[in-house]
């Protein structure tokens, strides 16, 4: 708390008292206080006027958090800080495979339409890429261009021994077919892990995939770095899409957790989720998880990042976080978490298939 005296003369015995959130009690002040945060928009900062005789004026400027602030007792699972832990690693594994067999992992990414989110992503990866060591080679299409062409790429960076990597930027144009192009991908360079082949090695038991679907991976991976356990426990997927619902439940089933899928069609979705010690939500309606459905002590990862024009809102959160935090014992954040590992995961993929590839270790 910052108190700052605005008139001529100092005043007596301030006390400014915090009691429950949103209460504040004042004893001894006289003329006009404001309260506010520190280093706050001057518009934020409120006036009270007090009874005084003769009239003082004091400003009182106070660095106070907001009840949800203030109620929050949730550990951050900082997907940011992990994404940058693992870009080290694969830092230092790249120039150890350049410096021992002259090898640098290449990564190609396909861009078809004008998509400005899927610019963006393409974009990103690029960057990242770049911060690692790992090649790129990027092909950007017009929206109207043929599937025949798109195939022909991808066939041509099949064959090529300076690319580990293939990805094309989802969504595709409407006349495209989805399936068909990313079936194209040689399972051995398919390090997004969309390939009907790898998705179903990865639902098989004793059977392991070339690659495991980016987003997913991320959301294991920052369980297993913050040390929560996953064997045993209850879990519950929001969401059952291809991309990241469905693989996210197949790799809790490997980490031995009893799973639970919520969809658009399950009665009683928030008793379900309620009972569960661990929530990955990937669910397209923001805001639906509420607190009142989270267990006490759960952990939460909020894969839901999303543009909602109505809302004019840059982000929405699928989880309703003020609420949560509340709640729950630790919860990623939106952004910084589970976007992150996104493309960290890739990088690492992009890794592992240039070393499978050349027999390195």
């Amino acid at each position: 708390m910052n108190l700052a005296d605005c008139s001529s003369h100092s005043a007596t015995a301030r006390l400014l008292h915090f009691g429950s959130p949103g209460a504040i009690y004042l004893r001894r002040f006289v003329g006009s206080l404001h309260v506010g945060r520190c280093g706050s928009n001057p518009t934020h900062v409120k006036t009270l006027r007090l009874r005084s005789n003769p009239p003082k004026t004091l400003t009182v400027t106070a660095a106070m958090a907001s009840e949800a602030e203030v109620a929050a007792s949730a550990k951050i699972i900082d997907g940011k800080m992990v994404a940058k832990e693992i870009r080290d690693e694969i830092t230092t594994e790249v120039s150890r495979m350049k410096d021992a067999i002259g090898v640098v992992p290449g990564l190609a990414v396909m861009l078809i339409g004008e998509r400005k989110d899927s610019a963006t992503y393409v974009r990103n990866k690029k960057k990242a890429c770049e911060s690692v060591g790992i090649n790129s080679f990027e092909v950007r299409l017009p929206e109207d261009s043929a599937e025949t062409e798109v195939l022909k790429f991808i066939s041509d960076f099949n064959d090529d021994p300076a690319v580990h990597g293939i990805l094309v930027q989802l969504p595709l144009p409407k006349h495209m077919n989805e399936q068909n192009i990313l079936n194209a991908v040689s399972i051995e360079k398919d390090v997004d892990g969309f390939h009907p082949l790898n998705i179903g090695r990865l639902a098989m038991r004793g059977r392991e995939p070339s690659f495991v679907p980016c987003t997913p991976k991320g959301c294991i991976e920052l369980l297993h770095r913050y040390g929560f356990q996953i064997k045993g426990k209850k879990a519950v997927v929001i969401g059952r899409s291809n991309i990241v619902g469905m693989p996210a439940a197949l790799l809790l089933q490997r980490e031995d957790a009893t799973v639970t899928i919520v969809h658009s069609r399950t009665q009683n979705p928030e008793q379900i989720v309620k009972e569960a010690d661990i929530v990955i939500s990937a669910v397209g309606q923001p805001d639906m998880v509420r607190g009142t459905w989270l267990k006490p002590g759960a952990v939460v990862i909020d894969v839901g990042i999303n543009p909602v024009e109505v809302r004019r809102l840059p982000l929405v959160f699928f989880i309703f976080h003020d609420q949560a935090r509340k709640v729950v014992s630790a919860i990623t954040p939106v952004p910084g978490g589970v976007g992150p590992m996104t493309i960290a995961m890739l990088l690492s993929n992009t890794l592992s298939s240039a070393k499978r590839i050349h027999n390195f270790q």
